[in-house]
């Protein structure tokens, strides 16, 4: 009896680690992925490394600025790119001349009221000097490049490794951004890594 108790845990035991995300693939969220942060208006945090395997575009944006009308170009890209795995992720910041000064509420409702907004957006974040959150800092560090304004662009591949960084003045209609995101969306889908041999 001993010993099928035994053999029954045993099975149980594998049968619950076949059940479980292995851990190989919950290491394989890049580091510039691994932040929990809010969605907007929301109460809970979540992983960025959701969005792994994606072509990323991250964008600091703010309502009151002479770059808002991108938000129109951003969600009709990210329309037209979702399903072949593109996401824009946006993140709301008041770093620049007070032009995002709303709550996270109010933000929301501008986007979709005014702009339709469906692509992911984020809590608002400090984009710029030692305040800004790791996201950001790992971003300036990795490019060389902080954002000089809202709507600056953070291009990322698949393996969630930044590529390519444009200004605000790049519009999400730009060819040569266009021409970069096709060239990362044509790259094959990164393959899960086996888990380790023991």
């Amino acid at each position: 009896m001993t010993a099928f108790r035994s053999v029954a845990a045993a099975a149980t035991f594998a049968l619950a680690a076949l059940l479980s995300p292995p851990a190989a693939a919950q290491a394989s969220c890049s580091a510039l992925l691994d932040h929990a942060l809010r969605p907007l208006a929301g109460k809970t945090p979540e992983s960025l490394c959701r969005h792994q395997g994606k072509v990323l575009l991250i964008v600091n944006v703010a309502s009151k600025c002479g770059f808002t009308p991108q938000y129109e170009g951003l969600e009709a890209m990210h329309d037209r790119l979702a399903p072949r795995g593109f996401a824009v992720l946006g993140f709301p910041s008041n770093d620049f001349l007070g032009q995002e000064p709303g709550s996270e509420e109010q933000i929301q409702d501008f986007c979709k009221l005014t702009y339709g907004v469906t692509f992911p957006m984020y809590e608002k974040v400090r984009v710029k000097g030692d305040d800004a959150t790791p996201l950001y800092r790992q971003l300036r560090e990795a490019t060389g490049e902080k954002p000089g304004w809202n709507f600056h662009k953070y291009l990322l591949n698949r393996r969630g490794e930044v590529v390519a960084s444009f200004g605000s003045r790049t519009r999400p209609d730009d060819p040569a951004l266009l021409d970069r995101i096709e060239a990362l969306l044509a790259e094959p889908v990164p393959a899960e890594p086996s888990p380790a041999a023991h």
